[in-house]
């Protein structure tokens, strides 16, 4: 889904004007191959956004009343047709401002997760994404979205408390 329906009716009342949104960034890890066996290197789910053409991890808005975790395993599914929950959250911080080709400014507070795969041959679920594959974690591809590389680190050190950017 690309801009939920309560933005957009924001968008009216309000223009370009900046918003302040909750946002969620999902680091989906496979640890394991089809048959169990350990993978010498996790991999990462990313999708090649269409906006900017940048590899990230999957990222979305909170809908209204959503809970976080809700949010990440949706956003998800709807973009790569994987269906992954999430295991812990990883870090919590301003993602900053982004402006977007139409002129809308916002500003994220982002909630990461680290996200366990479970199902689903990647795909590409939408329109804000390009391609969709896994990745090995040592071997990210170009050009890639730097806060997500960030996330991505704190995803992999399993068991780790969240973090809190100051």
């Amino acid at each position: 889904m690309p801009t939920p329906e309560y933005i957009k009716d924001l968008r009216q009342d309000i223009g370009h004007k900046e918003l302040f949104l909750p946002g969620v960034t999902a680091v989906v890890l496979r640890r394991s191959d089809d048959d169990g066996i350990p993978l010498r290197v996790p991999e990462v789910l990313l999708v090649k956004r269409s906006d900017n053409g940048q590899w990230s991890a999957t990222s979305g808005i909170l809908e209204p009343g959503e809970e976080p975790g809700v949010a990440a395993s949706r956003e998800v599914e709807e973009e790569t047709r994987v269906v992954a929950r999430p295991v812990r959250i990883t870090g919590v911080s301003d993602h900053g401002p982004v402006t977007y080709p139409n002129a809308d400014r916002c500003w994220f507070l982002d909630i990461a997760f680290e996200m366990e795969y479970l199902s689903g041959e990647p795909g590409i679920g939408d329109d804000e994404s390009t391609e969709v594959s896994w990745f090995p974690t040592d071997a990210l591809p170009h050009p890639f979205t730097e806060q997500h590389r960030e996330r991505i680190e704190w995803a992999l050190d399993a068991g780790a408390p969240a973090r809190f950017v100051s």
